[in-house]
């Protein structure tokens, strides 16, 4: 590879922005990171401002860049969640607040793509996800129609930030494959979807190119270059969605191996080299990430927020009083506490793909004691997690290696808990964060020739990663938690299905606009 003076990485996170240095060797130079609001307009809504997306990144791009000591920069690469959609003026000014990826304000939206049959929606396991970009611009045709034909613009964040930083719109094929049903192997982008969905001109609306994860995009420009103070030839690369990338940053994709990022939420991501079409997974994606193989996507939309939830807010501890609440849930028995907890506090993700489901606390008495509720929060988040790895199992995904990493390695009983509900030990992976390290991937591969070198990079970037071996004296208790998990899941979707028609909540008191830095956080940090 090419000896480099430095890389700079830029991670979007629920949060924040986040942002490190490195050296072209892998080693970490310096990191900052710098927040943003959100606001929940009404149940199931979440918005951010585009501005302050740009604003964190140049506030965390200084101070990252000052502690690496102000090095010239060669080669930049982005990552963000999503589908977090801004919807822009032809001046790229934004129109309205961008929908971030937990939006589910387009369940209706989802449900008609999938009602369709259009064959490229077999690469998205039949329909499209309430958080991605086709159903939420959809939502916006039908429901804001003049903000949606005065759109020059509806683009995922990392898009949005290519253009601040280069002047360019440029989009990654791995959010098109897996966001917007572009086809890489047949027709590319849907026209024809588009048009029966109620989206005639959303073509236009998209960045003008379509770009692999790992080429090359454009240089800074110098008005950005003045905005985050750096230097040097600062060239853009391809990025893409974060916890898709992570698989750059444990050694590299591999069949077998799966990315679990544990944040606010939970992404998990494997590739594999033949495709399979299970209803339960999203995806096959052909060519997301690596050129002739197919990208795999499963997740939990809330997990760590859920813990966060039940310990701030249901349980009323500051976040400071978290580690001694976990100390307390972590030396009671697994699975002896009487309850159950439901962790859809967003709907789910897959394998049931079910956005109007609800979270559940089941089981409480009058004795039921705070850190029950807890442990009985962590093992129900785990057992999603277990859904999801079955799921994959089940649909003909191979899972041999399973690496962890985000926000759970800072709570010690989520990590246990999960390995002990999963039954197989877990790659725990030290030092930084995975989104960062796999964008310095891709800003080293950009620079030195395109998406080619990726796999070369990758492996000189991996990080260390200790085992997490399973207690199998649980594996009996943690069975039946699991099996009345699963059966508390059928037993109230129906009910759930009814408390989340927004008829039921669109006028009422909760519906007040309300704006949050923290409400998504997860337990003791995390990667959203």
């Amino acid at each position: 590879m090419t000896q480099v003076s430095a890389l700079l990485a830029i991670d979007l996170g629920t949060e924040s922005a986040r942002v490190a240095v490195y050296a072209g060797d892998g080693a970490l130079l310096g990191q900052s990171q710098s927040g943003y609001p959100t606001r929940y307009p009404h149940p199931g809504w979440a918005e951010q401002d585009p501005e302050d997306w740009w604003r964190a990144v140049v506030i965390a791009t200084r101070a990252a860049h000052a502690e690496a000591g102000t090095p010239p920069v060669a080669g930049v690469a982005v990552a963000t969640t999503a589908s977090t959609v801004a919807v822009l003026g032809p001046q790229g000014r934004p129109l309205r607040p961008a929908l971030l990826w937990m939006d589910s304000r387009a369940s209706a939206e989802s449900e008609r793509t999938a009602a369709t049959g259009h064959p490229v929606l077999r690469y998205a396991g039949g329909g499209d996800a309430v958080e991605w970009l086709v159903p939420k611009a959809m939502w916006l045709a039908g429901h804001e129609p003049e903000v949606y034909q005065a759109a020059g613009r509806i683009t995922e964040a990392v898009d949005y930030l290519v253009w601040r930083l280069t002047g360019t719109w440029a989009g990654s094929r791995m959010n098109a494959v897996c966001k917007w049903n572009h086809d890489p192997l047949g027709a590319g982008l849907p026209d024809d979807l588009y048009a029966q969905l109620g989206v005639p001109g959303l073509r236009e609306k998209l960045p003008d190119r379509i770009v692999p994860v790992g080429d090359p995009i454009a240089p800074v420009s110098a008005r950005a270059r003045a905005d985050l103070g750096i230097g040097g030839e600062a060239v853009v690369s391809s990025g893409g969605i974060d916890a898709h990338l992570s698989l750059l940053a444990i050694g590299g994709p591999r069949t077998g191996r799966v990315s679990v990022v544990s944040g606010t939420s939970t992404a998990f991501v494997t590739e594999i080299a033949d495709p399979v079409f299970p209803p339960t997974v999203w995806g096959p994606y052909p060519d997301a990430l690596t050129a002739g193989r197919w990208l795999v996507e499963g997740g939990q939309v809330t997990s760590g927020s859920v813990l966060t939830w039940v310990g701030e807010q249901l349980l009323g501890r500051p976040r400071t009083e978290l580690p001694e609440l976990i100390r307390a849930a972590s030396a009671l028995p697994p699975g002896e506490h009487g309850l159950v907890v439901l962790d859809y506090f967003m709907g789910n993700r897959t394998p049931l793909r079910d956005p109007r489901l609800r979270g559940a606390v089941l089981g409480l008495t009058a004795g039921t004691r705070p850190e029950e509720v807890y442990r009985a929060a962590v093992e129900g988040v785990a057992y999603g997690t277990r859904q999801v790895l079955d799921s994959f199992v089940e649909g003909g995904v191979p899972v041999d290696e399973v690496f962890v990493s985000g926000g759970i390695r800072h709570n010690p009983l989520w990590l246990r808990t999960t390995a002990d509900v999963l039954g197989r030990p877990l790659h725990l992976v030290r030092g930084d964060n995975l989104t960062l390290r796999a964008c310095a991937v891709i800003a080293a591969a950009g620079i030195d020739g395109g998406s080619a070198t990726l796999a070369e990079a990758a492996a000189g970037f991996a990080p260390a990663a200790e085992l997490v071996e399973p207690d199998g004296t649980t594996r009996d208790l943690h069975e039946r938690g699991y099996a009345d998990y699963l059966a508390a899941t059928a037993a109230t979707r129906s009910i759930a299905h009814r408390l989340s028609d927004p008829s039921r909540t669109a006028t009422s008191p909760a519906a007040a606009p309300r704006a949050t830095a923290t409400a998504a956080a997860p337990a003791r940090g995390g990667p959203r």
